[in-house]
């Protein structure tokens, strides 16, 4: 049997932090005069008790965490938050069963933003700034989680972030604190401009925490039914697209901002091919409302900018039924949900990096077929791609559309129509939230999803979330193997 008890005691000091991330929805209650503190209160109490167990009782001198042990807690340590996370949707005024508290906690936890909860404008302020307190945590732990985990265990293609920078986190433990301290330094920061520029804007310093939380993290919970069509405010959305567009790129860009050098921005490749893809989906989705709707310029070019930019980047918020787009829209919908953002960012989906080097790869292969004699290398960022990188990025692309199909399929046994199936599973596998249809669409939740297709997609998110194999790899009886 392999030795984990490095594992359980790291997931102790975890479920510590979490009891102590509880206290905050706790003192919002308090200072609302809601009720709710209490429950907030004894599951903090408890959640403690249980960290504080794991960590006594599994601590010893040598705390070493090798690659087999690193994926397992990886995992581990998301489900386990998720479990306790779910406590306060069940007890509190959420009053939620449990496979609903559970897929409300996964969704936060996983920057989802899919929700099962009908009655926001109604929920008590503590269980609502909790909802966006698990996405805000969920978005810097993935960011640790791709820059400092995923490119060891050689997750993907994850391991070329070791290229776009000198590897802080490679060299010592000191190192690792280090660059995790400054990266969450950076997030604080830009939750905090996020936050002070919704004020600003119009929201209510309530309103403006929640969202920024929900925004820097791109998971998408709002404190109201509408989303952000709540506000009805240009401002509000235009503050949003920037930060969620934030979210969506590399943190150790920012990093390497902070230390001066501003010309990375420009240098990165998936950076410019994300911002290309944005304009240009853009434009021919106002082109396409305009023509087939005769909607305004202006206007069309607001909706539509605000709600790709929301789907592209996995955040989900909405400001319009883009279901009533037509077929086109519907199209681009689904397809740009798979896309995601940069690795190294808040966002799940493919991520753009892959989809470029299979691009560029493919082109290799057609080069070598027409010249069999030339020597042909994919770059990215200016570097040569190895073929076990290049490798590693069909295995995870053909795993996930693998994956994908089959969480359809499963939804679709319990008599979800095609498009609900489809999108819902889609949403799920990228991280999105809303899906496509009357549903689970812009203006639907998932509420009315069986509780069965809800641990199905629950899964899915997960899955998702921690880049596939980092899950499906404990399935593998190798793994388990002494």
């Amino acid at each position: 049997m392999r030795d984990f008890r490095s594992v359980f005691n790291i997931i102790g000091m975890l479920l510590c932090i979490e009891a102590l991330a509880m206290l905050i929805p706790m003192v919002i209650d308090i200072l609302y005069n809601n009720s709710d503190w209490q429950i907030f209160f004894f599951t903090s109490l408890t959640t403690f008790f249980i960290g504080l167990v794991l960590y006594f009782s599994f601590r010893h001198k040598k705390n070493i965490i090798k690659v087999r042990e690193a994926f397992f807690l990886t995992i581990i340590s998301w489900i386990l938050i998720a479990v306790f996370a779910s406590l306060p949707f069940i007890y509190s005024s959420s009053n939620l069963n449990y496979s609903n508290a559970f897929f409300e906690s996964i969704s936060g936890i996983t920057t989802t933003g899919a929700t099962v909860i009908l009655n926001l404008d109604m929920l008590n302020e503590g269980i609502l700034i909790w909802r966006s307190l698990l996405q805000w945590f969920g978005g810097i732990g993935i960011i640790v989680l791709a820059l400092a985990i995923l490119p060891t265990l050689q997750i993907g293609g994850m391991q070329l972030l070791h290229m776009e920078h000198d590897d802080p986190y490679e060299k010592t433990l000191p190192k690792i604190n280090q660059f995790v301290f400054e990266i969450f330094l950076i997030y604080l920061i830009l939750t905090f401009i996020c936050s002070l520029l919704y004020f600003m804007s119009g929201m209510s310093v309530f309103d403006a925490i929640a969202h920024a939380m929900t925004t820097i993290s791109t998971g998408g919970f709002s404190t109201h039914n509408t989303s952000l069509a709540y506000f009805n405010s240009f401002n509000i959305e235009s503050v949003s697209i920037l930060f969620m567009i934030i979210g969506s790129l590399p943190f150790v860009i920012f990093l390497k901002m902070a230390h001066g050098e501003w010309k990375t921005l420009f240098k990165d490749d998936q950076i410019k091919l994300f911002f290309l893809i944005l304009l240009f989906l853009v434009v021919i989705t106002t082109y396409w409302l305009k023509q087939n709707y005769h909607e305004n310029v202006l206007y069309s070019l607001r909706i539509t900018t605000f709600n790709i930019t929301s789907i592209l980047t996995g955040t989900g918020y909405t400001s319009s039924n883009y279901g009533m787009w037509g077929g086109f829209g519907l199209v681009i919908m689904l397809f740009i949900m798979f896309i995601g953002g940069c690795a190294g960012s808040t966002t799940g989906g493919i991520k753009i990096f892959r989809l470029q080097l299979l691009f560029r790869g493919a082109k290799t292969q057609i080069k070598k077929l027409t010249h069999p004699h030339g020597v042909f290398v994919t770059t990215f960022n200016d570097k040569t791609v190895g073929e076990d990188t290049f490798n590693s990025i069909m295995g995870f692309f053909f795993m996930y559309i693998l994956t994908f199909i089959f969480s359809t399929i499963l939804l679709s046994f319990f008599n979800l129509d095609f498009i609900t199936s489809l999108s819902a599973a889609a949403s799920a596998i990228s991280n999105v939230g809303p899906g496509l249809g009357s549903i689970i669409g812009p203006t639907g939740n998932y509420a009315s999803i069986p509780n069965e297709a809800k641990w199905i997609l629950s899964i899915t998110m997960l899955i998702g979330r921690l880049e596939l194999f980092t899950f499906l790899v404990l399935l593998s009886f190798s793994f388990w193997k002494k």
